[in-house]
């Protein structure tokens, strides 16, 4: 393949307090290390904006034991508005996001010791993996997953992303971007029916169908080894409409308004998004900065309007203290990063 897909970057969370937030997830998840943190305005999502260039702050923070961020993201320029209806299981958009976990039950007895809101007692998946899903202070939703798949072991009861649980109105017309265009292209189930592993989440009750989709290659790419394996699940609700989760509001408004890979290729992935029907929505052509960070990024939409976003990381601060800066933009495209190198990452963590 002339691109390489890595795995999830981060996921973005749209709230009204980024520092506040980012509090809470690094108490309560163990993102504790900040890659980042920008104000700008954002002139090129003004597709996504209502033609208005906002400005914002933002916070990628991360789990070093493995997985994806969070990209913790703030209006400045306004107030952001939350979805005027609570969103269900099955409506279109990033419902919830998949975090790793080696010990699922120390995880649970872990948020339930902190007053978290707990959705649901662990159980198994259609593929008999313990999980269980909850709700941060904001709403978002969260599913606690069994993974083997870890950068570093270390003592808190999870890891980073490991993937997205995503509503589709179709799911026979939606999963081809997901499994050929991301490369998530290994079904680990594809079952429908109602599910005692949902009962407790928001429309929980309903019939669904669900697939998961596995990346089936190992990661590669300079960060693969840090973001590790990443899953898909779409679901498609049977027994109701669903309701497009970020109806008459904008990117950035409460809430998870994207689910960004991290690849390399940025031109062929273009190339083979427009063959595919799925072109770039927003491109920033070159190099964008984002405070000591850079590299080039782009979107698209799935068919529902589910926005994904592609980062192609040119500059990324290893040791911001030491001035210690990586520039991989001319790094061969598969050649991973060495664990040590990455590992240094963790000279920036915030403790509370």
């Amino acid at each position: 393949m002339d691109y390489i897909v890595s795995g999830i970057q981060q996921v973005g969370i749209g709230v009204k307090d980024a520092n506040e937030a980012w509090a809470w997830y690094r108490k309560h998840f163990g993102f504790d290390v900040p890659i980042f943190k920008d104000s700008a305005q954002a002139s090129l999502m003004t597709r996504y904006t209502s033609g208005i260039a906002e400005s914002r702050y933002a916070i990628l923070a991360m789990n070093l034991q493995g997985g994806g961020g969070f990209e913790i993201w703030q209006y400045t320029s306004k107030e952001p508005q939350a979805a005027s209806f609570i969103p269900q299981l099955g409506d279109t958009g990033v419902y919830a996001v998949k975090l790793k976990s080696s010990n699922v039950e120390k995880a649970y007895d872990f948020l339930k010791s902190k007053n978290v809101q707990v959705l649901t007692e662990p159980s198994k998946s259609p593929e008999g993996r313990m999980h269980f899903y909850v709700a941060d202070p904001y709403a978002n939703i969260f599913e606690v997953i069994e993974s083997g798949s870890w950068f570093k072991r270390k003592s808190f009861p999870n890891g980073g992303v490991s993937g997205v649980t995503i509503g589709v109105s179709d799911m026979d017309q939606s999963v081809g971007l997901y499994k050929n265009i991301l490369g998530h292209n290994s079904v680990a189930y594809d079952v429908t029916g109602k599910f005692d592993d949902l009962k407790g989440v928001q429309g929980g009750e309903s019939s669904f169908r669900r697939v998961l989709l596995k990346a089936h290659a190992p990661c590669k790419g300079a960060f693969g080894n840090l973001l590790g394996s990443t899953e898909i699940e779409l679901v498609e609700v049977k027994d109701r409409k669903p309701t497009k989760i970020y109806e008459s509001r904008n990117w950035g408004d409460l809430g998870f308004i994207h689910v960004c890979f991290d690849i390399r290729g940025m031109k062929n992935l273009g190339k083979r998004c427009a063959e595919a029907g799925n072109s770039f929505t927003v491109d920033s052509s070159n190099s964008f900065d984002m405070g000591k960070a850079a590299g080039h990024f782009s979107y698209i939409e799935d068919r529902d309007g589910t926005l994904i976003e592609f980062v192609e990381t040119h500059k990324i601060p290893i040791v911001e203290k030491l001035g210690w800066f990586l520039d991989i933009k001319n790094r061969p495209m598969e050649k991973p990063l060495p664990n040590w190198m990455l590992g240094m990452l963790a000279v920036n963590r915030v403790k509370d």
